[in-house]
């Protein structure tokens, strides 16, 4: 059965019509480069309509008038609220920043930590950014405990059992970046709540490859990026559940986090919404060239994606098992987001040899392959079969 927090995943045939996966793959100058990009767990490939955002950026350069900012400000609101569709959350709930420590950094600084209800509960399958950033908070009374077992998988049991009258958050992410292992949202969530603390969820692995519905799910912080499955760049967002949105004040700050903001006057009280969280001037580039990726994906829809996934990644998962290589994602379609990572020996040089044949993956620890919505299953077979005569070698 599918994890509650994922849409069902529709049968295996139910992926593209190879028309439209055609046209869909014309959008991405990288694949006509003769290289086999299965790299969109690390970096998504950007469309062709990139490069239109950029030379009318450079005209905007070029020929500047401060009237632009209006325009700016409307594409910024618009990335962020085609974000918070995508994720199942309203219009106003999402809010955009240069990366996800910025964002984590402003949420982090709502809290006072008092003793009674100090602790922050993380996982030892972090990416770096959180427990950095988590530990850094020690100096304010926050009482940071890690939870696990060294993976690949996060320890949900003892991540539950954990979890009592003095737990303030719950930090998790959806899905690990080294293994791609999936968390039971629900199951977390209803646990935290009932406890009285707060779930916040890294969803950089995830968004853009797996369906989420923050409001069905009821987490209340929610944060991702654009450069991964959303074929976007330089783009982090925050969604805060919108009736927890006033309880919160962040003293990491800026002044586009107030109401009087875009009058140049000061400030009485916070923007409403997901605003309060923003920061200085922001940098509208990097929105007006992800909303190009994230309209594509968009068109798709995300039960489309997730099934290509599923196929293309059990397709990875197939190969190396009748090739003797071990999996370390999970096989269970419901447990695993959109990457399968492989233990190879010596699996960084064989990244590298794997790169100077214009095959193209990652390697944290494993080997991680991550077919996206554009790839082809030759483009699959293609890899397995230069990784096999590799560790032949």
């Amino acid at each position: 059965m599918s994890a509650p927090d994922l849409v069902p995943d529709p049968p295996p045939g139910r992926c593209l019509d190879p028309t439209v996966h055609a046209a869909l793959r014309a959008e991405f100058p990288l694949l006509d480069t003769g290289v086999v990009y299965l790299n969109s767990n690390s970096t998504g490939a950007a469309p062709r309509g990139v490069q239109h955002v950029l030379t009318d950026y450079w005209t905007t350069l070029r020929t500047w008038r401060d009237e632009v900012w209006h325009d700016w400000h409307v594409g910024l609101d618009r990335y962020a609220d085609a974000v918070a569709a995508l994720i199942g959350a309203p219009a106003g709930s999402v809010v955009t920043d240069a990366n996800l420590s910025t964002l984590l950094g402003r949420v982090v600084s709502c809290f006072d930590y008092p003793p009674e209800r100090d602790r922050v509960l993380i996982t030892d399958l972090e990416f770096p950014t959180v427990p950095f950033l988590w530990q850094a908070q020690r100096r304010r009374g926050a009482r940071v405990e890690v939870v696990g077992t060294g993976g690949p998988a996060v320890d949900e049991e003892g991540l539950l059992a954990r979890i009592d009258e003095r737990t303030l958050l719950v930090c998790v992410p959806h899905a690990t970046f080294s293994s791609g292992a999936t968390i039971d949202l629900p199951r977390l969530v209803d646990r935290a709540h009932r406890a009285g603390a707060l779930v916040v969820v890294d969803a950089f692995q995830t968004v853009g490859v797996v369906p989420l519905d923050v409001t069905a799910l009821g987490v209340d912080v929610l944060l991702g990026g654009a450069h991964k499955w959303l074929c976007g760049v330089g783009t982090a967002f925050l969604y805060v559940r919108p009736d927890l949105t006033d309880r919160l004040e962040p003293t990491a700050t800026g002044w586009q986090a107030g109401d009087r903001a875009l009058s140049f006057q000061p400030s009485r009280d916070w923007a409403a919404g997901a605003q309060r969280f923003a920061g200085g001037t922001p940098f509208p580039l990097t929105s007006l060239v992800s909303q190009v990726g994230l309209d594509l994906l968009a068109g798709v829809g995300l039960p489309a994606i997730r099934a290509h996934s599923l196929a293309y990644t059990q397709r990875v998962i197939d190969r190396a098992t009748a090739a003797g290589i071990t999996v370390v994602s999970p096989t269970e379609p419901d447990r695993r987001g959109g990457v399968v990572c492989l233990d190879v020996p010596d699996g960084e040089t064989v990244k590298r040899r794997l790169a100077d044949q214009n095959m193209i993956c990652s390697w944290r620890g494993w080997l991680r392959v991550g077919p996206h919505v554009y790839n082809t299953l030759d483009e699959v077979d293609a890899f397995m079969d230069a990784l096999e005569k590799e560790l032949r070698r």
